[in-house]
């Protein structure tokens, strides 16, 4: 299995391999000696499309060279979202199947192999056509009975808590490729909290499109969002006292017994509440963390981007959520070069990612994509001027970033310790500022940071998309600790235990 794209793609790829161990199958990791290789897709930009048809294509190759009768199937996004012309475009895969199947994989493994099969015995140079299994208006959505086999490593895990999405947003394609948004039970998703944390596992991420959007679609009256303010961030209306949204989840998941961690991943800003707030503050085991996705400032922007929100109710929603959860760290992401952004709209931009001081900040520049609104809007930025737009906003990040870093500095922190560092990990990792300045210890100013360490997390910290705190010493891994801040790199912090 090869899960490429976001952290709901590897759930969906760990449910796949769960239905094949139920059925049977031994799952290897070398991928020469495998009967079956399985792809699971992104398709939301063209880098994650070009990732997805190189991976498709190397793995063929090596087919090709070591294992003939081997299978190829490619699932999740890109087949559900260009099922009519990958059979022709890959005719080397055996099966396409899309997100709503992933349950079905061993039915789609079996037809992959004896199409497989066949092709290898053919004389007319054709051949059966490949399996396409492909719902062209996505459902699914897993359930705590559904059978799983976890990639992550065992002190954390990820919980789909909904899947789909409802927003209109004119870059995205999401909607049509994963469908509406359709939320799990509270009481289903607590029972698979329940049975991680009996595992071991120490760190809950909560992940959906929209996690603020959670439990919406569970109301027996399905109105317009909880918290959508509109352009101009019009008034919440108050749901009843029994509704299931994402506060009750987080409560219900914060008195859980045990020590560990939740973080709540992917939030839109237009369905943020004072109730929202007020729970992050008041459940101790919610990582001080908000992961809310913003894309632009500047009003005109959000509008052509159908962001449903504005310039004025972003900056008091940030005061808020700053105002009433002390020491929440903040992640966003922006979109550059989106159609119509003027030089004016970029400044704009620009004073905002240097005023409002994100400790955790990414910027892609705009992917066209066919299918969206925005594909079709006049005034198209050329690639040159988004590459350049990209690296200027990154580097007024890096100098908040650095300033971040820096004011942790002899601070103690609680980590989650995650693994040895191996020189991979510390081959680009170099020192910025030490505890005692460099008049302290000249010779590590700037320079690479060496082992033996250890690689933790803080509550600022997302798997994978975050940075990272080294350590400096011997702590138990997979477990919490506390440790002191003595050191930087450019978005990195170094410790020794406390």
């Amino acid at each position: 299995m090869i899960s490429l794209g976001c952290a709901k793609n590897l759930v969906d790829a760990e449910i796949m391999l769960g239905a094949l161990l139920q059925h049977g199958v031994q799952i290897t990791n070398d991928a020469s000696q495998a009967d079956v290789v399985i792809i699971n897709t992104c398709s939301f930009i063209d880098s994650a499309q070009q990732e997805s048809v190189d991976t498709i294509l190397e793995s063929a190759a090596l087919r090709s060279t070591r294992n003939r009768r081997q299978a190829v199937i490619v699932a999740g996004c890109l087949p559900q979202r260009f099922s009519e012309d990958l059979p022709k475009l890959l005719p080397e895969v055996d099966a396409f199947m899309g997100v709503d199947e992933i349950t079905k994989v061993a039915e789609v493994l079996r037809h992959a192999l004896a199409r497989r099969a066949a092709k290898i015995l053919e004389t007319d140079g054709r051949g059966p056509t490949p399996r396409v299994a492909v719902s062209h208006r996505p459902r699914y959505i897993p359930d705590y009975a559904t059978a799983r086999f976890r990639l992550t490593p065992r002190h954390f895990a990820y919980v789909k808590i909904a899947e789909g999405c409802n927003h209109p947003c004119s870059f995205c394609i999401i909607p049509r490729v994963r469908g509406p948004h359709r939320s799990r039970p509270q009481a289903d998703v607590v029972a698979e909290a329940r049975a991680l944390l009996a595992e071991g596992v120490k760190e809950l991420n909560l992940i959906s499109q929209d996690s603020t959007y959670y439990g919406l679609d569970l109301r027996p009256r399905k109105g317009r969002a909880i918290a959508s303010p509109g352009k101009f961030g019009a008034a919440v209306k108050a749901l009843p006292p029994a509704a299931t949204t994402i506060c009750t989840l987080l409560r219900e998941l914060n008195g859980l017994p045990g020590e560990f961690w939740i973080r709540l991943l992917y939030t839109h800003p237009a369905h943020w509440t004072d109730d929202l707030i007020q729970t992050l503050a008041q459940c101790p085991k919610v990582a001080r963390y908000v992961d809310i996705p913003i894309q632009h400032i500047h009003s005109n922007m959000l509008e052509r981007m159908r962001r449903e929100t504005s310039r004025e109710y972003i900056i008091d929603l940030l005061r808020r959520i700053r105002a009433g959860i002390p020491g929440i760290a903040l992640r966003t992401t922006f979109i550059v070069g989106f159609p119509g952004e003027t030089e004016d709209s970029f400044r704009t931009l620009l004073d905002f990612i240097r005023a409002a001081r994100f400790e955790r900040l990414g910027v892609f520049t705009y992917s066209r994509q066919p299918g969206t609104r925005a594909a079709n809007m006049a005034a198209q930025v050329p690639d040159n001027v988004k590459r350049r737009r990209r690296d200027l906003a990154m580097a007024a990040q890096h100098a908040v970033a650095l300033e971040v870093a820096r004011s942790f500095l002899g601070r103690t922190l609680k980590v989650l310790v995650e693994t040895k560092a191996g020189p991979e990990d510390l081959k680009d990792a170099r020192v910025i500022s030490w505890e005692h300045g460099p008049a302290h210890a000249p010779d590590r100013r700037l320079a690479r940071l060496k082992g033996p360490c250890l690689v933790a997390r803080g509550e600022a910290d997302a798997p994978d998309i975050d940075g990272r705190v080294y350590v400096r010493g011997q702590l138990p891994l997979g477990r919490f600790a506390q440790v002191r801040i003595i050191g930087h790199t450019d978005y990195d912090l170094i410790a020794e235990p406390a």
